[in-house]
């Protein structure tokens, strides 16, 4: 009788789904349903250029991102290359990625307007319905301190 059984690797992490890959961008957001939503997220998607000075990349199917980072994870064996922020599109509101987690920025969140947040995200449902300036500083202090802290690495 033949054995069948395979052995498993238990060092082996999943791979991360999301990569960067080289999808276009503006076929990306051409495609989104909603002139409205459309519209935001050619406005992030040029707040985030502006901000950054750097070109997007897709990352994955859905996010929009803005430079690169190589990370460890301190809870687990997981490493990997990440973006420094981000945006994603999504069906019920914006998403916007801001590392390393929105909490750090409370003080600018608080006077944005309409939004929530979780852990790194920031959920924008309207553009109309956030003050643009404080976004546009978010953003900017955002971006830079990852640019601080992944320097140091």
């Amino acid at each position: 009788m033949a054995d069948n059984t395979k052995a498993i690797n238990t060092n082996a992490m999943a791979e991360i789904k999301t990569q960067k890959n080289k999808a276009s961008v503006t076929a990306f957001l051409d495609a989104i349903e909603g002139e409205e939503k459309r519209n935001d997220s050619y406005t992030i998607l040029e707040l985030m250029k502006k901000t950054s000075g750097e070109e997007p990349f897709m990352w994955g199917t859905s996010i929009v991102g803005f430079g690169t980072y190589h990370y460890k994870s301190e809870r687990s064996k997981q490493e990997g290359d990440w973006f420094l922020m981000g945006f994603s599109p999504r069906k019920q509101n914006l998403t916007l990625y801001l590392m390393p987690g929105v909490g750090h920025y409370k003080e600018l969140v608080d006077q944005l307007g309409k939004c929530k947040t979780g852990g790194s995200c920031l959920y924008i449902t309207k553009l109309s319905g956030v003050n643009m300036k404080v976004l546009k500083q978010l953003i900017t202090v955002a971006y830079k301190n990852m640019k601080q802290i992944t320097s140091k690495n």
